[in-house]
């Protein structure tokens, strides 16, 4: 995806740029990520490199509480749940403001229209806008969101109501998600009649506390605070991602102080950041998984017994020893983490090379296989160092006769060639917003998420999820969930790997920041002194 390289200031010249304001004592503020974004249409992308961006311009109807899963109103200043669970009303909050661009200027406030516009695109293909620019929503399309929709009603300007297809106690939960901020319906027409419609993945207009200012694609992106935000303008002259994809690299940057505030960090830099004390360590046991993914639209993954045999031949206690040696992380065994209600503590991880080997002779495989193993390229907290994962792993197959072929490739290139099924078994992970079985499961094992045949599609699990999103009694749910957990276990889509410690380093003269649950970072109210 190629994007228009707008006219970039150094930092020097950004703040010659406002030296003619009135002083501030707030520095700009520098954030080491880890990825680019893959664009700035937050309804288009699922990943965390993106949405830690597009979170600082965009805002739901709801948001969590800072520092916890805890939902709180947002552009809706309340909202309403039928005892049905069918139907969700939003009374919206007046007097926000879209920012204004050198590309739009907005002509009037946030109202119903741009709800219906932002959530019209995400479920109805045949939406003008769609016409204009067809695009893929990930994350809405993963959660089958068309289907669970109704219909959307405006009561009135300042009034929205959802109607849901069947009962669904997670739904609110939607409304805070990083895809589901709200676009400016007044922008979108713009775009229809200059015929640019697919710009608005490229040239942002929100109501968050900060606004876009440039990009550069794989170097940095510059945010400028939103003059007009109802919550007050922030303090902050400026907003600077610098985009280091190497570890090292950003810990070096930190420690130079270049940036002030960086992506979680590996195990092995914790103890440099512990003996410094211009730097205070965040840390929180996050609601996260890391695993390999089979492709099950071909061979030989799409055989169970080859998948078993590959999941009881991973070696997760070496693994562990190597990754992770402070012994932070835990090792996973279903598809989120044991503080999850409704987890199912039953289920084991087997290390069985024998009985591997018998599997793989059993699908037809007694002199071994030849298949593509892709390392993550990026740093995760659950995934320290893809390449080093790949090599364990090669080496633990290679004991059953399974010749792994290492490979990667550039964060974006990966994520779409993942997506197009070119894979055999690739490496992934997912960090959850909420402690909600439904946020680990749906988005990634529903049958609504695998429109390729790629990824895992199971009447049984689905009508499992069903059931728990239309129950509201807990141990119902939790029930249910358990469920669902023993038919994972059984067709093992994936191989679960780890839950991690998060880690973020932030530096003394930093002040407001509040790590997520889920290592996600908000820089609203934060300030460089």
């Amino acid at each position: 995806m190629k994007f228009p390289t707008l006219p970039l200031l150094t930092l020097g010249c950004l703040l010659f740029a406002l030296a003619g304001q009135p002083a501030l004592a707030a520095r700009p503020l520098v954030y080491c990520a880890d990825a680019s974004p893959e664009g700035f249409d937050p309804s288009l992308w699922d990943s965390a490199s993106t949405h830690n961006v597009t979170t600082q311009m965009f805002e739901g109807l709801l948001a969590f509480e800072r520092g916890s899963s805890r939902l709180v109103p947002a552009l809706a200043q309340r909202w309403q749940i039928s005892p049905d669970a069918r139907t969700i009303e939003f009374q919206l909050r007046p007097g926000v403001h879209f920012h204004t661009e050198p590309y739009f200027t907005p002509t009037r406030d946030f109202n119903a229209d741009d709800v219906l516009f932002t959530f019209g695109r995400m479920i109805d293909k045949q939406h003008p806008f769609n016409q204009a620019f067809p695009a893929t929503f990930v994350y809405p399309e993963n959660l089958g969101l068309a289907q669970m929709i109704e219909r959307i009603e405006k009561v009135d300007a300042m009034t929205v109501r959802f109607h849901l297809t069947r009962p669904n106690v997670s739904f609110q939960n939607y409304f805070a998600m990083g895809f589901a901020g709200i676009h400016s319906a007044e922008y979108g027409a713009q775009l229809l009649r200059q015929g640019r419609a697919n710009q608005i993945n490229n040239q942002p207009i929100g109501t968050g506390p900060y606004q876009f200012k440039s990009y550069a694609k794989d170097d940095v992106v510059r945010m400028l605070p939103h003059p007009g935000y109802w919550g007050g303008r922030q303090a902050s002259p400026a907003l600077i991602y610098s985009i280091t994809t190497e570890p090292n690299v950003r810990m070096q940057k930190l420690l130079a102080g270049e940036c002030q505030v960086t992506a979680p960090i590996r195990d092995v830099d914790i103890a440099a950041i512990q003996r410094r004390p211009d730097i205070r360590l965040l840390q929180t046991q996050a609601l996260n998984v890391s695993y390999l993914s089979f492709n099950l639209r071909k061979a030989p993954t799409n055989n169970r017994l080859v998948r078993e045999a590959l999941d009881i031949a991973v070696d997760r206690n070496t693994i562990f020893k190597v990754l992770f040696p402070r012994g932070d992380a835990t090792q996973a065994v279903s598809a989120f983490p044991p503080m999850v209600p409704g987890y199912n503590h039953t289920l084991k991880n087997e290390y069985n090379p024998s009985r591997a080997k018998a599997l793989l002779a059993q699908a037809g495989y007694a002199q071994g296989l030849d298949i593509d193993l892709w390392a993550l390229p990026v740093s995760r907290p659950t995934n320290p160092n893809g390449q080093l994962l790949a090599q364990l792993i090669q080496a633990d197959w290679a004991r059953i006769g399974v010749r792994a072929h290492i490979k990667t490739y550039e964060w974006g290139e990966y994520l779409k060639r993942a997506n197009n099924g070119e894979h055999d078994v690739y490496m992934s992970g997912w960090s959850g917003d909420t402690a909600d079985p439904d946020d680990f499961l749906s988005p990634n094992l529903s049958c609504a998420a695998n429109r390729s045949g790629v990824k895992f599609c199971n009447r049984e699990f689905d009508r499992l999820l069903d059931q728990a999103r239309a129950t509201p009694d807990v141990a119902r749910r939790a029930a249910l969930y358990e469920q669902a957990q023993l038919i994972f276990h059984r067709e093992r889509p994936w191989i679960p790997i780890a839950h991690s410690t998060v880690y973020i380093p932030v530096r003394q003269d930093v002040h407001g920041f509040v790590m997520s649950p889920d290592g996600s970072v908000d820089f609203k109210n934060v300030v460089r002194q």
